[in-house]
C-alpha cells in the first residue's frame, strides 16, 4: 500500500484478499446569505480553505462514456439544492463548476482540470472513467485538491500514490467481477470468452471475472483484449467464436454497438449465447439495434438501483433524464465533500480528505445532508449513510461496502433491474 495511512485514517478496514459477498443544485433561488451553521471543529493546522466550498465536476459531456455524464451531473446538482437548502458549508453557499472527462482518446480531461483548478476549486467529483482519472489524479492531488469518483472501479487505483487525496463511493472491480463471474456460473455456464477493452479497467475487471469464473469450478476458453478504438472487431470476435464458450462477457464501452452486431453476424449473439454486459455498456440500446437484439442479455452495475423517489426528485434538476447510472454515487460523494468541509470547518483540500473517513463511518447515523449538518452542530461524530449504500470509506478511500445491481434486458433492449447482491471488501 503506497497511499499514506495518517491518524485519522486509523479505520478496521478488512483487505481485498478477504473479500465476502453476503448476497453475493439546482442553483439556490434565495439571495439571502445562508444563515452560520460552521461546526464548532476546529480545522487542521495549516488549514487554508478561503471560506467558501467550490466543487468542480470532471464527468463525461463527450466521448465514450457519455451516456454516463446527464446522470451524473443530476446526482451532483441535486446534492448541491440539497446542500444549500439545508444552509450551505459553514455558513456559505457550496459553489459549482462543470466541466467535460471526454475520455482517454483527447485531451479534454487534462485541459478541463487546469480549467477547475484555475478556478480555485477545493474537491473535484469524477472522472466516470477510470483511465480517465489515472491520466489526471496526479495533477489533481498535487494541487492539494480532493479527487472523488463516483463511478471508477479499476483496482489500480486502491493502491495510488494518491496523497490521501483520492475517494471513490464506486467499489472496485475485484467486487463486481466477482459478482459477475458468480452470475455467469449459476446461469448454468461452464465456459466462458471474455472480450475486454485495453485500458486499466477492462483488463483489471477481466481479471477479476476470470478468477470468480475459475474459483467457481468454471473456464475462460478464450479472452481477448482489443483496440476500442479500432474500426471493426471480427478478428476478435472470430477468436471467441473459435473457442465455442457457452457465455461471453462483454467488458466494453460505446465500442458495443458495433460488437453485438458482429457477435449476431458470426452466429454467436443473444439468440445463440448467453452474453453478459458491464457497468461500462449497460445502456439502453432501443434507438441502437433491432428489435429483440438483446433479449436475455445480463449485466452488472456497481451501486443500487435508484428508487422510484430518488428518480422522481433528479427529474426535478433534469427533466430530459433518461438514464440514472451512478447518481446515487454522485450525490453521496458530493455530500461526503460538504460533510467532510462541514466537520473540519474548513474548505482546502487536505481538511476535506482529512474528515472524509470520519463522516463516513463509526459515528451517529444520518442519511441527508441537513440531519447530518444539525449532529455536527451539536459536536456529534457523524456516520453518513448514503441513497447508494452505507458508503464507510476504508484506509484506501474506497467504500468498504457496496452493492452489486444485476440487469436483463428486454425486447425492447432496454435493461430491468432483477436483484442486488452485497460485499464487503
Amino acid at each position: 500500500m503506497i497511499r499514506p495511512t495518517p491518524l485519522w485514517r486509523s479505520v478496521a478496514v478488512l483487505g481485498v484478499a478477504g473479500l465476502v459477498l453476503t448476497a453475493c443544485g439546482g442553483d439556490d433561488t434565495s439571495t439571502e446569505e445562508p444563515k452560520d451553521t460552521a461546526s464548532s471543529s476546529s480545522a487542521p493546522p495549516g488549514a487554508k480553505g478561503d471560506g467558501t466550498l467550490k466543487i468542480g465536476t470532471l464527468l463525461p459531456q463527450t466521448g465514450s462514456l457519455a451516456f454516463l455524464g446527464p446522470p451524473e451531473f443530476a446526482g451532483v446538482d441535486l446534492a448541491l439544492k440539497d446542500i444549500n437548502d439545508a444552509g450551505g458549508v459553514n455558513g456559505k453557499t457550496v459553489e459549482k463548476v462543470d466541466s467535460d472527462s471526454g475520455d482517454t482518446s483527447t485531451d479534454t480531461a487534462s485541459q478541463s482540470v487546469d480549467r477547475l483548478l484555475s478556478n480555485d476549486v477545493d474537491a473535484i467529483v469524477g472522472a466516470a472513467s477510470s483511465s480517465v482519472s489515472l491520466s489526471v489524479i496526479d495533477k489533481i492531488v498535487g494541487d492539494g485538491v480532493v479527487q472523488i469518483s463516483p463511478a471508477n472501479t479499476s483496482d489500480e487505483l486502491t493502491a495510488y500514490d494518491d496523497k490521501g487525496l483520492y475517494f471513490r463511493t464506486a467499489p472496485p472491480d475485484v467486487l463486481q467481477g466477482r459478482v459477475l463471474g458468480d452470475l455467469i456460473l449459476a446461469d448454468g455456464n461452464s465456459t466462458v470468452g471474455i472480450l475486454a477493452l485495453q485500458d486499466s479497467y477492462g483488463t483489471g475487471l477481466a481479471a477479476s471475472t476470470e478468477k470468480s469464473i475459475t474459483g467457481g469450478g468454471g473456464e475462460v476458453v478464450e479472452q481477448v483484449v482489443y483496440d476500442p478504438k479500432a474500426a471493426s472487431f471480427s478478428t476478435e470476435v472470430g477468436q471467441i467464436k473459435a473457442a465455442d464458450p457457452e457465455a461471453i462477457a462483454v467488458i466494453a464501452f460505446d465500442e458495443t454497438k458495433k460488437i453485438i452486431p458482429e457477435l449476431i453476424k458470426q452466429g454467436i449473439g443473444p439468440d445463440t449465447k448467453k452474453i453478459y454486459f458491464v457497468d461500462g455498456n449497460l445502456a439502453n440500446y432501443d434507438k441502437d439495434f433491432d428489435k429483440g437484439d438483446l433479449a436475455g442479455v445480463k449485466g452488472t452495475l456497481p451501486g443500487v438501483a435508484s428508487t422510484d423517489e430518488f428518480k422522481a426528485r433528479l427529474l426535478e434538476v433534469a427533466p430530459d433524464l433518461t438514464e440514472f447510472a451512478y447518481a446515487p454515487e454522485s450525490y453521496d460523494a458530493t455530500t461526503l465533500v460538504a460533510l467532510a468541509a462541514q466537520a473540519a470547518g474548513d474548505d482546502s483540500g487536505e481538511s476535506i480528505a482529512s474528515k472524509m473517513v470520519e463522516v463516513s463511518s463509526g459515528g451517529e447515523k444520518c442519511t441527508s445532508f441537513a440531519d447530518c449538518l444539525a449532529l455536527l452542530e451539536d459536536d456529534a461524530d457523524i456516520d453518513y449513510d448514503g441513497i447508494s449504500g452505507p458508503v464507510e470509506f476504508n484506509e484506501a478511500g474506497d467504500p468498504s461496502e457496496a452493492s452489486i445491481g444485476i440487469y436483463e434486458y428486454g425486447a425492447d433492449n432496454k435493461f430491468t433491474f432483477l436483484e442486488a447482491k452485497a460485499g464487503t471488501i
